[in-house]
Protein backbone atom coordinates (compact mmCIF):
# COMPACT_ATOMS: atom_id res chain seq x y z
CA UNK A 1 0.00 0.00 0.00
CA UNK A 2 1.68 2.87 -0.82
CA UNK A 3 1.92 5.98 1.51
CA UNK A 4 0.73 9.66 -0.04
CA UNK A 5 -0.31 10.03 -3.49
CA UNK A 6 1.09 7.31 -5.15
CA UNK A 7 -0.67 3.30 -5.90
CA UNK A 8 -0.05 1.16 -8.54
CA UNK A 9 -0.65 -2.14 -9.97
CA UNK A 10 -1.37 -4.29 -7.43
CA UNK A 11 -0.51 -8.09 -7.30
CA UNK A 12 -0.08 -11.06 -4.97
CA UNK A 13 1.61 -14.57 -4.33
CA UNK A 14 2.04 -19.04 -3.67
CA UNK A 15 2.55 -22.13 -1.46
CA UNK A 16 5.94 -24.35 -1.12
CA UNK A 17 5.90 -27.24 0.96
CA UNK A 18 8.51 -27.29 4.14
CA UNK A 19 12.15 -28.15 3.00
CA UNK A 20 13.24 -31.23 5.20
CA UNK A 21 17.03 -29.47 5.42
CA UNK A 22 18.88 -29.02 9.31
CA UNK A 23 18.75 -25.46 10.43
CA UNK A 24 21.22 -22.35 9.29
CA UNK A 25 22.74 -19.16 11.11
CA UNK A 26 21.22 -17.34 7.92
CA UNK A 27 20.10 -18.12 4.01
CA UNK A 28 20.90 -17.27 0.97
CA UNK A 29 16.80 -16.71 0.40
CA UNK A 30 13.74 -17.57 2.83
CA UNK A 31 10.87 -18.79 0.78
CA UNK A 32 7.04 -17.97 2.14
CA UNK A 33 3.51 -18.93 1.49
CA UNK A 34 0.95 -16.51 0.93
CA UNK A 35 -2.62 -16.01 1.27
CA UNK A 36 -5.46 -14.18 0.35
CA UNK A 37 -6.75 -13.30 -3.65
CA UNK A 38 -7.74 -10.22 -5.33
CA UNK A 39 -11.69 -11.28 -5.06
CA UNK A 40 -13.37 -10.83 -2.56
CA UNK A 41 -10.55 -9.98 -0.10
CA UNK A 42 -8.44 -7.78 -1.70
CA UNK A 43 -5.08 -8.55 0.02
CA UNK A 44 -2.21 -11.35 0.01
CA UNK A 45 -0.86 -12.17 3.68
CA UNK A 46 1.45 -13.74 4.55
CA UNK A 47 2.17 -15.35 8.41
CA UNK A 48 4.57 -14.01 10.25
CA UNK A 49 6.41 -15.60 13.88
CA UNK A 50 6.67 -12.37 16.05
CA UNK A 51 8.02 -12.51 19.62
CA UNK A 52 9.11 -14.38 22.63
CA UNK A 53 7.09 -16.71 22.65
CA UNK A 54 6.31 -16.44 18.97
CA UNK A 55 3.10 -15.36 18.06
CA UNK A 56 1.98 -15.62 14.54
CA UNK A 57 0.60 -12.76 12.92
CA UNK A 58 -0.86 -12.38 9.27
CA UNK A 59 0.23 -9.58 7.43
CA UNK A 60 -0.38 -7.56 3.83
CA UNK A 61 2.68 -7.48 1.83
CA UNK A 62 3.42 -4.01 0.42
CA UNK A 63 6.42 -3.06 -2.03
CA UNK A 64 5.04 0.55 -1.74
CA UNK A 65 6.14 1.15 1.81
CA UNK A 66 8.64 0.35 4.48
CA UNK A 67 7.61 0.16 7.67
CA UNK A 68 5.89 -2.98 9.17
CA UNK A 69 3.27 -3.12 11.74
CA UNK A 70 1.23 -4.67 14.03
CA UNK A 71 -1.95 -3.27 16.42
CA UNK A 72 -0.97 -2.76 19.73
CA UNK A 73 -4.93 -4.67 20.34
CA UNK A 74 -2.74 -7.73 19.14
CA UNK A 75 0.81 -7.23 20.21
CA UNK A 76 1.55 -5.78 23.78
CA UNK A 77 5.62 -3.94 23.85
CA UNK A 78 7.62 -4.40 26.70
CA UNK A 79 10.08 -1.49 28.04
CA UNK A 80 13.06 -3.17 26.45
CA UNK A 81 11.60 -3.27 23.24
CA UNK A 82 10.78 0.26 22.60
CA UNK A 83 13.29 1.94 20.28
CA UNK A 84 14.36 5.78 21.56
CA UNK A 85 14.04 8.76 19.99
CA UNK A 86 17.83 9.02 19.10
CA UNK A 87 18.00 5.62 17.98
CA UNK A 88 19.77 5.22 14.57
CA UNK A 89 16.15 3.29 13.63
CA UNK A 90 14.31 6.19 14.42
CA UNK A 91 16.38 9.05 12.54
CA UNK A 92 16.20 5.93 8.90
CA UNK A 93 12.32 5.76 9.96
CA UNK A 94 12.00 9.46 9.79
CA UNK A 95 14.40 9.77 6.84
CA UNK A 96 12.17 7.72 4.94
CA UNK A 97 9.56 10.49 5.32
CA UNK A 98 7.11 8.86 8.31
CA UNK A 99 6.81 11.49 11.10
CA UNK A 100 6.44 11.42 14.42
CA UNK A 101 3.57 12.38 15.98
CA UNK A 102 2.55 15.59 16.42
CA UNK A 103 6.05 16.34 14.99
CA UNK A 104 7.03 15.64 18.54
CA UNK A 105 8.30 12.47 20.72
CA UNK A 106 9.40 11.27 24.16
CA UNK A 107 12.94 10.69 24.45
CA UNK A 108 11.95 6.93 25.82
CA UNK A 109 10.11 6.29 22.28
CA UNK A 110 10.23 6.55 17.96
CA UNK A 111 6.51 7.71 17.03
CA UNK A 112 5.78 7.61 13.56
CA UNK A 113 2.79 8.19 11.50
CA UNK A 114 1.97 6.83 8.11
CA UNK A 115 -1.25 7.86 5.79
CA UNK A 116 -1.75 5.41 2.61
CA UNK A 117 -3.22 5.97 -0.92
CA UNK A 118 -6.11 4.97 0.38
CA UNK A 119 -6.98 7.00 3.12
CA UNK A 120 -5.95 4.02 5.95
CA UNK A 121 -3.56 5.30 8.65
CA UNK A 122 -1.80 4.27 11.82
CA UNK A 123 -0.17 6.46 14.38
CA UNK A 124 2.26 4.50 16.55
CA UNK A 125 6.03 3.61 18.26
CA UNK A 126 8.56 1.77 17.02
CA UNK A 127 9.80 -1.47 18.75
CA UNK A 128 12.51 -4.22 18.30
CA UNK A 129 11.56 -8.19 18.89
CA UNK A 130 12.50 -11.40 17.62
CA UNK A 131 11.13 -12.82 14.53
CA UNK A 132 11.47 -16.67 14.33
CA UNK A 133 11.70 -18.49 10.63
CA UNK A 134 11.57 -21.83 9.25
CA UNK A 135 14.79 -23.72 9.07
CA UNK A 136 16.71 -20.15 10.38
CA UNK A 137 18.46 -20.87 13.27
CA UNK A 138 18.97 -17.37 14.30
CA UNK A 139 15.79 -15.35 15.51
CA UNK A 140 16.94 -11.92 14.68
CA UNK A 141 15.83 -8.95 16.46
CA UNK A 142 13.80 -6.47 13.73
CA UNK A 143 12.36 -3.07 14.10
CA UNK A 144 8.26 -2.98 13.30
CA UNK A 145 5.96 -0.46 14.25
CA UNK A 146 3.47 -1.24 16.91
CA UNK A 147 -0.23 1.09 16.30
CA UNK A 148 -2.25 2.20 19.00
CA UNK A 149 -4.42 3.91 16.06
CA UNK A 150 -5.09 2.80 12.88
CA UNK A 151 -7.39 4.36 10.69
CA UNK A 152 -9.37 2.50 7.76
CA UNK A 153 -9.32 3.21 4.20
CA UNK A 154 -11.87 2.88 1.37
CA UNK A 155 -10.53 -0.73 0.51
CA UNK A 156 -10.88 -2.30 4.31
CA UNK A 157 -12.87 -5.56 4.34
CA UNK A 158 -14.57 -6.17 7.87
CA UNK A 159 -14.20 -10.01 7.08
CA UNK A 160 -10.24 -9.70 6.33
CA UNK A 161 -7.90 -11.73 8.59
CA UNK A 162 -4.68 -9.68 8.28
CA UNK A 163 -3.31 -8.17 11.31
CA UNK A 164 -1.02 -5.24 10.10
CA UNK A 165 1.23 -4.41 7.00
CA UNK A 166 4.88 -6.40 5.86
CA UNK A 167 6.94 -3.47 4.46
CA UNK A 168 9.24 -4.20 1.49
CA UNK A 169 10.04 -1.48 -0.01
CA UNK A 170 13.54 0.12 0.09
CA UNK A 171 13.57 1.86 2.98
CA UNK A 172 16.41 1.48 5.33
CA UNK A 173 13.69 -0.09 8.09
CA UNK A 174 11.95 -2.30 5.23
CA UNK A 175 11.86 -6.34 6.58
CA UNK A 176 14.41 -7.07 3.95
CA UNK A 177 16.90 -3.90 4.19
CA UNK A 178 17.21 -5.44 7.69
CA UNK A 179 17.97 -9.36 7.00
CA UNK A 180 20.19 -7.96 4.53
CA UNK A 181 22.08 -5.40 6.78
CA UNK A 182 22.21 -8.09 9.87
CA UNK A 183 23.94 -11.01 7.36
CA UNK A 184 20.29 -13.09 7.47
CA UNK A 185 19.89 -12.89 3.46
CA UNK A 186 22.95 -12.21 1.26
CA UNK A 187 21.27 -10.34 -1.45
CA UNK A 188 18.66 -7.17 -1.67
CA UNK A 189 16.00 -9.15 -3.22
CA UNK A 190 12.33 -9.46 -3.17
CA UNK A 191 10.15 -11.45 -5.33
CA UNK A 192 6.17 -12.93 -5.73
CA UNK A 193 4.33 -15.17 -7.82
CA UNK A 194 0.45 -14.30 -7.52
CA UNK A 195 -1.95 -16.55 -8.00
CA UNK A 196 -5.36 -15.60 -10.35
CA UNK A 197 -6.65 -18.83 -8.40
CA UNK A 198 -5.43 -17.33 -4.88
CA UNK A 199 -1.96 -17.82 -3.22
CA UNK A 200 1.02 -17.27 -3.79
CA UNK A 201 4.66 -17.00 -3.15
CA UNK A 202 7.13 -14.52 -1.74
CA UNK A 203 10.55 -14.38 -1.27
CA UNK A 204 13.60 -12.59 -0.07
CA UNK A 205 17.22 -12.69 -1.00
CA UNK A 206 18.53 -15.11 -3.84
CA UNK A 207 19.92 -18.55 -3.70
CA UNK A 208 22.56 -18.83 -6.94
CA UNK A 209 19.75 -18.58 -9.38
CA UNK A 210 17.57 -21.05 -7.83
CA UNK A 211 14.75 -18.24 -7.32
CA UNK A 212 15.43 -15.94 -9.83
CA UNK A 213 15.50 -17.13 -13.07
CA UNK A 214 18.48 -16.80 -15.53
CA UNK A 215 16.59 -16.79 -18.51
CA UNK A 216 13.10 -15.57 -20.07
CA UNK A 217 12.60 -12.82 -17.72
CA UNK A 218 11.73 -9.04 -18.95
CA UNK A 219 14.08 -6.56 -17.10
CA UNK A 220 13.72 -3.16 -16.72
CA UNK A 221 15.75 -0.63 -14.88
CA UNK A 222 14.43 0.93 -11.40
CA UNK A 223 13.53 4.63 -12.45
CA UNK A 224 14.35 7.17 -9.70
CA UNK A 225 13.20 10.13 -11.73
CA UNK A 226 10.53 12.40 -10.44
CA UNK A 227 9.23 10.01 -8.03
CA UNK A 228 9.01 11.87 -4.69
CA UNK A 229 9.82 8.93 -2.27
CA UNK A 230 13.21 7.25 -3.51
CA UNK A 231 12.22 4.09 -2.04
CA UNK A 232 9.39 3.05 -4.52
CA UNK A 233 9.64 0.13 -7.00
CA UNK A 234 9.31 2.06 -10.31
CA UNK A 235 9.43 1.32 -14.10
CA UNK A 236 9.68 4.77 -14.95
CA UNK A 237 7.12 6.54 -17.32
CA UNK A 238 3.90 4.77 -18.99
CA UNK A 239 1.58 5.95 -21.35
CA UNK A 240 -2.29 5.47 -21.20
CA UNK A 241 -4.23 3.75 -23.78
CA UNK A 242 -7.98 3.69 -23.98
CA UNK A 243 -9.25 1.79 -27.14
CA UNK A 244 -5.78 1.31 -28.60
CA UNK A 245 -5.75 5.35 -28.93
CA UNK A 246 -3.23 7.74 -26.58
CA UNK A 247 -5.77 9.84 -24.25
CA UNK A 248 -2.70 12.54 -25.11
CA UNK A 249 -1.82 12.88 -21.54
CA UNK A 250 1.99 13.15 -20.78
CA UNK A 251 3.28 9.87 -19.50
CA UNK A 252 3.21 9.36 -16.19
CA UNK A 253 5.50 8.05 -13.21
CA UNK A 254 4.40 4.61 -11.66
CA UNK A 255 5.46 2.83 -9.15
CA UNK A 256 4.55 -1.24 -8.12
CA UNK A 257 2.69 -1.72 -5.43
CA UNK A 258 1.51 -5.34 -4.14
CA UNK A 259 -0.24 -3.62 -1.71
CA UNK A 260 -2.85 -1.79 -3.29
CA UNK A 261 -5.92 -3.59 -4.61
CA UNK A 262 -6.60 -1.11 -7.07
CA UNK A 263 -4.87 0.94 -9.84
CA UNK A 264 -4.65 4.76 -8.30
CA UNK A 265 -4.59 7.85 -11.05
CA UNK A 266 -3.86 11.71 -10.01
CA UNK A 267 -6.87 14.47 -10.94
CA UNK A 268 -6.34 14.71 -14.30
CA UNK A 269 -5.33 10.91 -16.03
CA UNK A 270 -8.38 9.67 -13.93
CA UNK A 271 -10.93 12.25 -15.55
CA UNK A 272 -9.46 11.99 -19.03
CA UNK A 273 -10.35 8.22 -18.16
CA UNK A 274 -13.55 8.59 -17.38
CA UNK A 275 -14.36 10.76 -20.29
CA UNK A 276 -13.16 7.96 -22.14
CA UNK A 277 -15.05 5.26 -20.83
CA UNK A 278 -18.32 7.18 -20.77
CA UNK A 279 -18.11 8.00 -24.34
CA UNK A 280 -16.81 4.50 -25.17
CA UNK A 281 -19.69 2.54 -23.84
CA UNK A 282 -20.96 -0.04 -26.69
CA UNK A 283 -24.40 -0.44 -25.37
CA UNK A 284 -27.13 0.42 -23.78
CA UNK A 285 -27.76 -2.46 -21.62
CA UNK A 286 -26.08 -0.82 -18.83
CA UNK A 287 -27.69 1.75 -16.20
CA UNK A 288 -24.88 4.08 -14.16
CA UNK A 289 -25.85 3.64 -10.63
CA UNK A 290 -24.28 4.75 -7.15
CA UNK A 291 -22.39 2.40 -5.36
CA UNK A 292 -21.22 3.08 -1.93
CA UNK A 293 -17.69 2.33 -2.25
CA UNK A 294 -17.38 2.64 -5.87
CA UNK A 295 -17.40 6.26 -7.58
CA UNK A 296 -18.45 5.09 -10.79
CA UNK A 297 -20.16 2.08 -11.18
CA UNK A 298 -22.30 0.66 -14.03
CA UNK A 299 -25.18 -2.18 -13.97
CA UNK A 300 -26.29 -4.61 -16.51
CA UNK A 301 -29.34 -6.79 -16.77
CA UNK A 302 -27.25 -10.15 -15.80
CA UNK A 303 -24.10 -10.20 -13.10
CA UNK A 304 -20.45 -9.70 -14.78
CA UNK A 305 -19.56 -12.88 -13.96
CA UNK A 306 -15.70 -12.94 -15.97
CA UNK A 307 -14.02 -10.61 -17.73
CA UNK A 308 -14.91 -11.52 -20.84
CA UNK A 309 -18.05 -10.54 -20.05
CA UNK A 310 -17.06 -6.92 -19.16
CA UNK A 311 -15.28 -7.11 -22.49
CA UNK A 312 -18.40 -7.52 -24.18
CA UNK A 313 -19.37 -3.98 -22.72
CA UNK A 314 -16.12 -1.79 -22.28
CA UNK A 315 -13.27 -1.13 -24.86
CA UNK A 316 -9.75 -1.90 -23.47
CA UNK A 317 -7.74 0.41 -20.89
CA UNK A 318 -3.83 -0.05 -20.70
CA UNK A 319 -0.63 1.40 -19.79
CA UNK A 320 2.08 0.73 -22.69
CA UNK A 321 4.65 -0.61 -20.05
CA UNK A 322 1.82 -2.71 -18.14
CA UNK A 323 2.13 -6.29 -16.64
CA UNK A 324 -0.41 -8.48 -15.07
CA UNK A 325 0.90 -9.47 -11.56
CA UNK A 326 -1.67 -12.72 -11.85
CA UNK A 327 0.54 -15.35 -12.94
CA UNK A 328 3.57 -13.92 -12.77
CA UNK A 329 6.96 -13.92 -10.96
CA UNK A 330 7.62 -10.47 -9.91
CA UNK A 331 10.96 -9.70 -8.87
CA UNK A 332 12.82 -6.39 -7.20
CA UNK A 333 16.71 -6.55 -7.80
CA UNK A 334 18.14 -3.84 -5.44
CA UNK A 335 21.93 -5.28 -5.77
CA UNK A 336 21.19 -4.50 -10.20
CA UNK A 337 18.63 -1.74 -9.58
CA UNK A 338 16.35 -3.98 -12.12
CA UNK A 339 12.90 -4.83 -12.04
CA UNK A 340 11.73 -8.36 -13.76
CA UNK A 341 8.79 -10.13 -14.44
CA UNK A 342 7.92 -13.63 -16.23
CA UNK A 343 5.17 -15.53 -16.85
CA UNK A 344 4.62 -18.98 -14.55
CA UNK A 345 1.88 -21.31 -13.08
CA UNK A 346 1.77 -19.40 -9.34
CA UNK A 347 -0.76 -21.54 -8.53
CA UNK A 348 1.03 -24.96 -8.30
CA UNK A 349 2.94 -25.87 -5.71
CA UNK A 350 6.72 -26.68 -6.40
CA UNK A 351 7.99 -29.89 -7.03
CA UNK A 352 11.80 -29.78 -5.98
CA UNK A 353 12.42 -25.93 -6.51
CA UNK A 354 10.82 -22.67 -7.07
CA UNK A 355 12.00 -22.93 -10.62
CA UNK A 356 9.91 -25.58 -11.32
CA UNK A 357 6.76 -23.08 -11.55
CA UNK A 358 8.58 -21.89 -14.89
CA UNK A 359 9.01 -24.81 -17.71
Amino acid sequence: MAAAMWAPIAGFLLVLPALLLPPAASSAAMVFPLHGNVYPSGRFFVTMNIGVPAKPYFLDIDTGSDLTWVPNQLYEPKGQNMVRANDPLCAALHEDGWSGDGNHMLPTQCDYEIKYADGASTIGALIVDQFSFPRIATRPNLPFGCGYNQGVGENFQQTSPVNGILGLDRGKVSFVSQLKMLGIITKHVVGHCLSSGGGGLLFVGDDDGNLVPSSRVTWVPMSRSNINTKNYYSPGSATLYFDRHSLGMNPMDVVFDSGSTYTYFTGQPYQATVYAIKGGLSSTSLEQVSDPSLPLCWKGQKAFESVSDVKKEFKSLQLNFDITMQDQMVIYDNEREQLGWIRGSCGRSPTKSVMSLFP
